[in-house]
């Protein structure tokens, strides 16, 4: 059975695959593919979120096991990952807003922003996920 955790760390990667295939759609010209992509990753991560939330509200956070400098480049990524975190949330709605009301213009200017950061937040959180859960998690 998956654990929540993993189940979070898929649901972030599928966003980074949606957004990734959303932003090469638009750039065909495939208008229609690309909204159909991006309210996926929308959704996806929205799922993640959820999920996220209440992975944290039982179970609290696990402590980071790896020693000497893979902490502090585990602790950038974390921080950096949290702050953009909490950044693209408003971030995602208004490009999505300006999109649904078809104001286009407005819609690229802040998609030029949103789309790279929520892809980074998406990436790091698979990477965080690898760090703390796989690669140093603590071993009995």
């Amino acid at each position: 059975m998956i654990s929540q955790a993993a189940l979070n760390a898929i649901l972030n990667g599928s966003s980074a695959v949606l957004l990734t295939v959303g932003y090469a759609a638009i750039r065909a010209g495939k208008s229609a593919v690309h909204k159909a992509l991006m309210v996926s990753a929308f959704l996806v991560s929205t799922a993640f979120l959820i999920s996220y939330l209440i992975y944290h509200y039982r179970v609290g956070h696990g402590p980071f096991a790896g020693q000497g400098w893979i902490r502090a480049v585990y602790f950038t990524i974390l921080i950096s990952h949290t702050i953009l975190a909490v950044v693209i949330v408003p971030m995602i709605l208004v490009t999505l807003r300006r999109a649904w009301l078809e104001r286009f213009d407005k819609h690229r200017v802040i998609a030029r922003w949103t789309l790279p950061l929520w892809l980074y937040v998406s990436v790091t959180g698979v990477i965080v996920y690898f760090m703390l859960y796989q690669i140093y998690a603590p071993r009995p």
